[in-house]
Parts: C-alpha cells; structure tokens; sequence
C-alpha cells in the first residue's frame, strides 16, 4: 500500500513546524497554541483576524484544543522516529545515523563517522575538494589580472592621445602669448615715445633759454663794471628794447606744457582682449571638451599684470529702475519696455528710464564691456549714488555728478555738467570698455573694434563712489554689460 506524505497537513503554518497543542479558530484553521496566542497579542481590539484566510473577529476568539489533530501529530512523530535511518556499519544492532557521506553516499552513527573522516579516501576527497576551489580561484584571479592589463593598455592609449593632441595646441598658446606680449609692449613703447616727445621737445628749449640768460646775464655783469656814466646809458637806451623781447620771450617760451600720462585703460584693454581671444580659440577645440575648467581665470590676467578689476559681476540693480523699462532675470540687460511696471515706489527709483549698477567703486582701477543697440537712444557712464532721481538733473550727464558716452541713432557724443562734445565719427562694432582709475581721476571709453580705440577720457577728482549708470530713452533700445 502506497504511503501518504501527511507533513504538509500536520504543519502549522505560522512556525512551519509540526503542531504542538493544536487549537482551532473559528473559521477552521488550525495552529499551534502558542503561534496564535503571539500573534492575536500583536493584533488590537475588533482587528483580531486569522492569519490562514485572514477572517476579522469583531472579540478575541476562543481558541479550541483540537484533539483529534493532537492525536495524529503525536502518532506522526512517533512514526517519525521508528523509521529513522540506521547506520550502514552497525550490523549488529541498527544505531541511528546521524549523518551522511555526500562522496559515498553511506549514512553513520557518531562513533563510525569519525572513523570515516579519518580514512585516507575520505582525506582525499577533501584534498580534491580543496584543490577545486584553489583552481576555480586562480582562473578568477587571472582574468582579473587581464582585464587590468586590458584598462592598462586603455589608459596608455589615451594619455599618448591627450599628449598629442594637447602638445600643439600648448605650443600654439605660447606663439600667440609672445604674439600678445610683443602687441602689449609696443603699445607701451609707443605710448612711452608719445608721452616722451613733448618732455624732449619742453627740455630742448629750456636748455636754449637757459644759455640765453646767462649771455645776458654776462652783458649787464659788464655794464655794471663800465665806469664811464655816458657809456652806460647809451647802453642801455640801445638793449632796452632786446632786455623787453626777451621778457615776453621768457614768459612765452617757459610756459609749462600739459604732458599726457599713459593711457593704462588701453593698455589693459588691449592684454584683456588678447587673452580673451586665445581662451575663445582653445576652448572651441573638440578634442578639449575640459578646456573651460583647464583656463579657468586666465581672463581676469589683467589684474595680475596692471592690477585692474575686471567687473565681471556687474549688476544692475532693480530698485533703482524706472517703470518702463525692463531688467533681464541675470540683471545684465536693460531695455525699453513695452508695458509699465509700476514697481514700488522706493527713493532711489528713477522716474526716467535709467538704472543703477548694485555695486560702486571708491577706489582702485576697474574695467568693464557692455554692448548697446545699434538703432536707438541710449546712454552708460558713471555717477555718484546722489544724482537726482527726478527732475532735468536726474538725466544723466545734465549734472555735476554724473559722466557718461551717449549714443543717439549712431551718433555718439560724452556729456558731463550739461557739457556736451561730440565725437568726430561713428562707431561701427557697438562694443564698448569702460576704464576707471578712482585715485587718478580718470574715467575713460573704449570702442572695441580692431585696432581698439579710445574715444574720451574725463579727467575729474572723484569724492564719492561711483555707480555705472545706464539709460534707454527708445524704443528698441537695449544695453548689456
């Protein structure tokens, strides 16, 4: 007769063992008293549910001891342990078994298994076992070591790579810095000749005048030693006239004449954009996708080498913007707008379409670019945080607080106090430097086309710190810095 597994049916399902004091719920599931007892513990009141078919009990339910299912677990483990294997070397009397031999496959008692152990097949068996796993590791570590060799050859692949493509393109940023360095130092050189011209030219007459006193000095010297009274007179009735020329000649000739002082903002100008050039140029290279990190803070070389502040964060600040004008989100655009803001009303505030920059200079040198519409009206300079901000002296250069370059249908002039100067031409690229220089008193604009111009430097002693200010006074009209 063919045997029924009965070990799922005899099995609780919340320890997965045999029952032990089986009880019963009320929707018929069966489980060992303490399992159900644990869990209900767990459970609230009117949230008591059977764990087999998951029913509520609005109470906790009684648990019933199910003895006809005790009954057959305790027979099912007394059967469990009359068929239990014996040992294949008790002959005698069967021992049970307590393990078996995965290589021969025999089952033994305590006291033969560790005969077993000890024999030299069984000692064989785990030699191979081990010598197994010993070569299962070696290939393991072998092809990891061919794979490194593989990354290895990868690395020396792209570093002979890198060095070939970077190797000229380093070569190539030193030709063009020499070329930069010759183009700064010329325009130094031509400045130093510029500035020394009027200098020679100043000493060369001072030096002539100087030899024609003392011949004169060395006349009346012997007039004064002359004894004969007549002599004298006649004398000097005959030189009064050349003694007068060479008064007026003096105070013509010795007059002192303004000697120009280097143009640093050109000079600084002219390394700026040189230096942006060849970060342009490298960073356009596509085997160099790294290349802006690489020349980080190569454009702000001016500092290092003239000490000029690139005013890279030049803001502007919409607190002090008129209503009808627009500020871009990054507070470097301003333009006319087409809609009025009715911003806040705020002192500082414009009633005009102008705006201040955020931050202001009491000292140092500063550089600065902006762009402006090549159509239009518009104006950008510098001014004092106390220019008015209404009225006929809140437009800007209509003061003695503010200097600016404007520029109206492409016709540019500078303004400062009400006093206009047009310049003699029109520009042609729309891209302007504005130089600072606080202590010097100089504020000068640059357009910066190829060469780079100067079209006006103010000359001022400044008491207060200075705002870039920006005007658009039409439409279509923008500025950016």
């Amino acid at each position: 007769m063919a045997s029924v597994d009965l070990t799922p049916e005899l099995t609780c399902s919340i320890c997965l063992n045999i029952f032990t004091d089986p009880v019963t719920v009320p929707c018929g599931h069966s489980f060992c008293r303490t399992c159900i007892g644990n869990v209900m513990d767990t459970q609230g009141i009117g949230e008591y549910s059977c764990p087999e078919c998951e029913e509520m009990f609005r109470i906790k339910p009684a648990l019933k001891r199910n003895q006809s299912l005790s009954n057959i677990t305790e027979s099912f483990r007394s059967a469990e342990k009359r068929i239990a294997i014996p040992c294949a070397n008790c002959i005698l009397s069967p021992v049970p078994a307590v393990k078996t031999c995965l290589h021969c496959e025999a089952s033994l008692c305590e006291y033969h298994l560790r005969a077993h152990s000890k024999s030299a097949e069984h000692k064989k068996e785990k030699l191979r076992n081990i010598l197994q796993k010993l070569t299962s590791q070696r290939e393991e570590t072998k092809e990891r070591v061919q794979s490194l060799e593989v990354v290895k050859r990868q690395v020396r692949g792209k570093t002979a790579g890198e060095t070939e493509r970077v190797t000229p393109l380093i070569r190539d940023i030193g030709e063009q810095l020499e070329d930069l360095k010759k183009q700064v130092l010329g325009e130094i050189s031509r400045q130093t000749v510029q500035v020394s011209l009027p200098i020679s030219d100043l000493n060369r007459l001072l030096e002539i005048k100087k030899e024609e006193l003392s011949r004169k000095m060395g006349d009346i010297e012997e007039l004064c030693n002359m004894t004969n009274p007549v002599t004298v007179l006649q004398e000097q009735e005959s030189d009064r006239a050349d003694y007068c020329d060479a008064e007026d000649t003096e105070r013509r000739d010795i007059k002192v004449h303004d000697v120009e002082d280097l143009d640093v903002g050109l000079i600084a100008e002219t390394l700026h954009s040189g230096l942006a050039r060849i970060v342009t140029k490298v960073t356009r290279q596509p085997c160099l996708p790294e290349a802006p990190d690489m020349l980080l803070g190569v454009n702000t070389a001016p500092d290092m080498l003239l000490r000029v502040n690139a005013a890279s964060d030049m803001l502007m600040d919409v607190n002090t913007a008129g209503d009808d004008v627009s500020v871009s989100e990054d507070l470097k655009t301003v333009s006319v707008s087409e809609i009025d803001h009715r911003r806040p009303e705020r002192p500082e505030r414009f009633l005009l379409n102008q705006v201040l920059s955020s931050s202001s200079f009491s000292s140092g040198r500063h550089y600065w670019e902006m762009e402006g519409s090549e159509s239009g009206w518009w104006v950008v300079g510098m001014t004092y945080p106390s220019i008015k901000r209404k009225g006929r002296q809140s437009w800007i250069g209509d003061n003695n607080k503010s200097w600016c370059l404007e520029n109206n249908e492409n016709l540019y002039s500078v303004k400062h106090d009400s006093k206009e100067i047009r310049l003699p031409h029109s520009s042609s690229c729309h891209r302007f430097g504005i130089f600072l220089d606080y202590e010097a008193g100089r504020l000068s604009f640059y357009e910066l086309c190829d060469p780079i111009k100067c079209l006006y430097t103010f000359t001022a002693t400044f008491t207060d710190p200075l705002h870039a200010v920006f005007g658009v006074y039409e439409e279509n009209t923008w500025v950016r810095v």
